[in-house]
């Protein structure tokens, strides 16, 4: 703040001595001159971006720019962007790359053969639970269900909805279903999106349109947990909105409210709490959240896009919870996915809100194209009704008993790992796991080393850092029988052999994310992602 005083008065100075030695004729040119130079001093100092972060990132790109170690970033990015491409090539090297259209087409049968090479190329056991989250439920039975629902309307799109009315119906239906899930009214309304992460880039575009259409708000800001997903970073990337962090609790993980409410300004568009957080599986205060926003008369949204369709049944399942949905009467938005503990195929989930003005700021309208009016509630034009239908009849599939029964089957597994999990000695867990997620972190070694050592025996932890940890996303599928055991039993036996020797260094891959965790220029960490990214686009050259 110093920097910036000092600066904002070296300009008045100056200024009131050229304006004091300067004749009349001379004022007006000396004048414009001060004054676009007190703008663009004014810009510099007052970004989005802080300028300790803008310094810091200016000093780091020069740095890169000298020969000596131009050439050093170079030859180490290329081996990591090596790295990731060469585990593709491992992964998929029992299978040739098909680069051109084949000059006849492929018979039913030969394409089916294929396809199922392709789904089982991988070294994951993920059908039996040997990986976290990504996959939430697993049946048979379920998915010739729904494949059938789905192939029946592949082809219809709502985005025609006096052709497909129908497909508009189930979708209705759906959002309905979940407002009433989630304790809303007959104003709560909403629409269906592609995942989590357009839900929150919706709500997001929501918000900035209507604080800038009804509140005159022309410099929008979010502010969000530290833990919050980056979905809504990407929101404020794309769509021009500041974007506030706030800290977490060191004891609970979870969002200091004291800090959240100082962020807050006139130029506040939303509040934002995770029920649950995807790292540590934590849940922040939504009651306390709900009552700033009643206070500062600002919107909050909840996102439940990862643990809504655990948390939604808790309570009849025996897990008593919180306050977090719209039973508060400062939520005016929440988040959920269908396609996580909904069980419902992947690309599915919700955006819901209180009222319909919010939801009427979502949409995009355009009247002035020659090809008529056009208008859509989400990013995409056209989608495909064969997800909303799938959706839709997963939901009926279950009812109501049904995710109970699931609920109360995954929360039980949750708290027996949990209660084992603490029980052991080296580790411990972060903060109190709201639904399904433990995070696990170790003051006694590199707690990377434990993942590297569960992925030898075959299972697949997510990665944590800022601090370093890992976690397991509990999901329907560890809770078939023996699953959490052998995961126990498995950490057990590796922790064991871990503390034999704690201060071992990474090695391997890990060692490049333990590495990446301690960068001070994130600009590199960025470049690993995107090389990361690169690979999933192999093909032979």
């Amino acid at each position: 703040m110093d920097l910036v005083k000092n600066g904002i008065l070296l300009c008045k100075n100056s200024v009131n001595n050229l304006f004091g030695q300067s004749e009349p004729w001379q004022v007006a040119s000396i004048s414009a001159s001060s004054v676009l130079t007190s703008i663009w001093l004014w810009n510099f100092l007052f970004q989005d971006e802080s300028l300790y972060n803008r310094l810091k990132k200016f000093t780091f790109t020069q740095i890169k720019k000298i020969p000596k170690f131009k050439k050093q970033v170079e030859e180490e990015t290329k081996k990591i962007s090596d790295l990731f491409e060469n585990e593709v090539i491992e992964n998929t090297k029992s299978e040739k790359y098909v680069v051109e259209l084949p000059s006849q087409g492929i018979s039913r049968d030969e394409l089916i053969k294929t396809v199922n090479r392709y789904l089982n190329l991988g070294k994951y056991n993920w059908k039996e639970g040997f990986i976290s989250g990504a996959i939430y439920y697993y049946d048979e039975e379920l998915i010739k269900l729904l494949t059938e629902v789905y192939g029946l309307a592949s082809y219809t799109n709502p985005l025609h909805s006096d052709i497909f009315p129908g497909i508009c119906k189930m979708e209705a239906e759906v959002v309905r279903l979940v407002v009433n899930l989630f304790h809303g009214d007959s104003n709560s309304c909403g629409t269906m999106t592609s995942g989590g992460t357009e839900s929150i880039v919706m709500a997001c575009k929501a918000y900035r349109d209507f604080g800038r259409n009804e509140c005159g708000i022309k410099k929008g800001e979010i502010i969000v947990p530290r833990s919050a997903h980056p979905a809504f970073d990407k929101a404020a990337s794309y769509f021009g909105i500041k974007i506030i962090h706030i800290s977490l609790h060191p004891d609970t993980y979870t969002v200091n409210l004291k800090k959240m409410e100082n962020a807050i300004t006139k130029n506040t568009l939303l509040l934002v709490g995770s029920f649950p957080n995807f790292p540590y599986g934590t849940s922040d205060d939504i009651e306390a959240i709900s009552a700033l926003g009643l206070k500062y008369n600002i919107p909050v949204h909840v996102d439940c896009c990862l643990g809504g369709f655990i948390a939604a049944f808790m309570p009849q399942a025996g897990f008593p919870l919180p306050p977090f949905d719209f039973n508060l009467p400062g939520v005016t938005s929440i988040s959920a996915d269908t396609h996580k503990y909904g069980y419902a195929p992947k690309g599915s989930s919700v955006i819901l809100y209180s009222d319909k003005k919010y939801r009427h700021n979502q949409y995009y309208v355009c009247t002035e194209w020659p090809g008529g009016h056009y208008g859509s509630p989400t990013v995409s034009g056209s989608r495909s009704g064969g997800i909303i239908a799938a959706c839709w009849a997963t939901l009926m599939y279950f009812g109501m008993n049904g995710y109970i029964t699931s609920t109360k089957e995954v929360m039980d597994t949750k708290i027996f790992i949990e209660e084992q999990l603490r029980s052991m000695k080296g580790i411990f867990i972060f903060g109190k796991p709201t639904t399904s997620v433990i995070a696990i972190g170790s003051d006694d070694f590199n707690i990377y080393r434990l993942s590297d050592a569960l992925n030898s025996r075959g299972w697949n932890l997510n990665t944590l850092q800022f601090p370093i940890g890992i976690h397991i996303c509990i999901t329907h599928l560890h809770t078939k029988p023996g699953v959490a055991s052998l995961f126990i039993e498995d950490l057990r036996q590796e922790l064991i052999e871990i503390l034999k020797t704690p201060n071992v260094e990474l090695t391997g891959k890990m060692a490049m994310y333990g590495m990446s965790a301690t960068l001070p220029d994130r600009t590199i960490v960025g470049d690993i992602t995107r090389y990361f990214i690169d690979a999933m686009y192999y093909t032979p050259k």
